[in-house]
C-alpha cells in the first residue's frame, strides 16, 4: 500500500521465490543456526535453565520454553534525517507466505498468528541516532523462530527501497521541479529493477503530493515500471551515433522518419565533443524537413520532425570544443553551467543564419527557441544545486 492510492501490493506483484526464502536460501546464515536451534529446543521441550538471565524477580524463568518464545520485533530506519520509507509491502508479502515451520518435508504456515502493524509506502520517518526516539516502520508479534529466518531479506527491501526513495526525493527537491530521468539500470544488476523503479515513482508522488506539482515519471526500461504500470523511455544512444558514422543529424532525421511521433525527439549532442556545433545541425537538418512537409500540407509527418530536445553527456574527463579553458575542472569538464549557457545561445539564434521567406521566420525562430536542454551525468543533488544557483 502507498499513502497515494491506499491498495497493499501482494505477491501477484512481487513473485517471492517463496520455497527457497523459507529454507533460508536468502537469510543471513546466522539466523538460519538460530532458526535451528530454537526448533530443536522446542522439540526436546527445553526450559530456560541459565542463571544469569535479566528478567524481573517476579518472573521465573524456568517457566520460559525457549524454542517457543514469543517477542516484538520492530524494524526501523538507523540513517539520521528523514527517510522516505518503501519496500514495507514486499517485506509484509515475505512475512504473510514465509512465516512457519517444516514437519518433514511439509511447510506450516503461521502467519495468521502474528500480530502485524506496518505503515505505508511513502510514509516518512525521522530519526536523529536516538535508539529511544525510533519510529518502527513494522512491528511483528510472535513466536520467533517461525519469522526468524525473515530478518535479512525484509531488511534488504527496506533498507534499499527507501535509500533509493529518499535520494530521488532529495533530486526532485534540488532540481526545483524539472523533470529527473531515473537511468540506474547499467550500474546494477538486472533483477532489481523493478524495485527501484517502484521505489523512484514513490518519491515522485511524494514530491508531488508535497509540492503541487504534476511531474510525470521517466523511467529508461519496462522493467522499472512493472509494480507500478510504467512503461520506459528513451531516444538516442551514443552507439546509435557511430552506426551512423558519428553523424548525428543523420540519426535524427532516420529516427524520426522512423519511431512514432509520441516518442520525443531529443538528440544527444555530445559525440563529437562540439555540443554546439551539432546541435546547430541537428536543426538545421530537422527544420527543413518540417517546414517542407507543412508546406506540402502534411502536418501529421511534420510532427515527427519536431525536435523536443538536445542531451549534454559529456565525459566528466572531457571538455567540450565550445568551451574556453580556464583552468578550473569543475567548470571546463564534463556538463558545465557554462556548456549549458552556450548550447542554448547557439539553438536559440540557429535560425538567424537559414534562407527563409519572410513568413517563416517568427516560426523558425519559435522552433529553435522551444528546443530544451536536458543535462546526464553525475548529476547528484548538489551538482543540480549548482546549476540551478547559475
Amino acid at each position: 500500500m502507498s499513502i497515494f492510492d491506499n491498495k497493499r501490493l501482494t505477491n501477484e506483484t512481487f513473485k517471492l521465490d517463496i520455497e527457497r526464502m523459507r529454507q533460508g536460501w536468502y537469510s543471513d546464515k546466522y539466523f538460519a543456526n538460530i532458526n535451528r536451534m530454537l526448533v530443536a529446543l522446542a522439540a526436546e521441550d527445553y526450559h530456560y535453565a541459565g542463571k544469569n538471565h535479566n528478567l524481573p524477580s517476579t518472573i521465573s524463568p524456568q517457566d520460559i520454553a525457549v524454542g517457543d518464545l514469543e517477542v516484538e520485533m520492530q524494524w526501523f530506519t538507523r540513517r539520521i534525517g528523514t527517510s522516505i520509507v518503501v519496500g514495507v509491502d514486499k517485506a509484509l508479502a515475505m512475512l504473510k507466505h514465509c512465516t512457519g515451520y517444516y514437519d518433514g518435508n511439509r511447510f506450516i504456515e503461521t502467519a495468521d498468528k502474528l500480530q502485524v502493524w506496518a505503515i505505508q509506502d511513502g510514509d516518512v520517518v525521522n530519526s536523529d541516532g536516538d535508539p529511544l526516539r525510533v519510529q518502527p516502520v513494522i512491528r511483528v508479534r510472535g513466536r520467533y523462530r517461525d519469522f526468524a529466518l525473515l530478518e535479512t531479506p525484509t531488511l534488504g527491501i527496506l533498507t534499499r527501497s527507501s535509500r533509493i526513495a529518499t535520494n530521488v526525493y532529495e533530486t526532485f527537491i534540488a532540481a526545483r521541479g524539472k523533470p529527473v530521468l531515473f537511468f540506474p539500470a547499467r550500474f546494477d544488476l538486472h533483477e532489481v529493477q523493478a524495485a527501484d523503479g517502484y521505489a523512484y515513482n514513490i518519491a515522485l508522488q511524494r514530491f508531488n503530493s508535497e509540492h503541487a506539482s504534476t511531474l510525470g515519471p521517466y523511467i529508461s526500461t519496462d522493467a522499472q515500471g512493472d509494480w507500478w504500470g510504467g512503461a520506459g523511455g528513451g531516444t538516442v544512444a551514443h552507439a546509435a551515433i557511430a552506426s551512423f558514422l558519428g553523424d548525428t543529424a543523420e540519426v535524427m532525421m532516420a529516427f524520426s522518419r522512423v519511431l512514432p511521433v509520441n516518442i520525443p525527439r531529443i538528440a544527444l549532442v555530445d559525440f563529437n565533443n562540439n555540443s554546439v556545433l551539432d546541435s546547430q545541425r541537428v536543426l538545421d537538418a530537422m527544420f527543413a524537413e518540417y517546414r517542407r512537409l507543412m508546406e506540402a500540407g502534411d502536418e501529421a509527418e511534420a510532427a515527427k520532425y519536431k525536435l523536443f530536445g538536445v542531451r549534454l553527456d559529456t565525459g566528466g574527463s572531457l571538455r567540450d570544443e565550445s568551451v574556453t579553458p580556464i583552468g578550473d575542472p569543475a567548470l571546463d569538464l564534463g556538463v558545465n553551467p557554462r556548456l549549458v549557457f552556450n548550447v542554448r545561445q547557439g539553438l536559440d539564434s540557429a535560425w538567424e543564419h537559414w534562407d527563409l521567406p519572410g513568413k517563416w521566420k517568427d516560426a523558425a525562430r519559435e522552433y529553435c527557441q522551444g528546443v530544451k536542454i536536458v543535462v546526464s551525468g553525475g548529476f547528484a543533488p548538489e551538482k543540480i544545486r549548482k546549476f540551478e544557483r547559475k
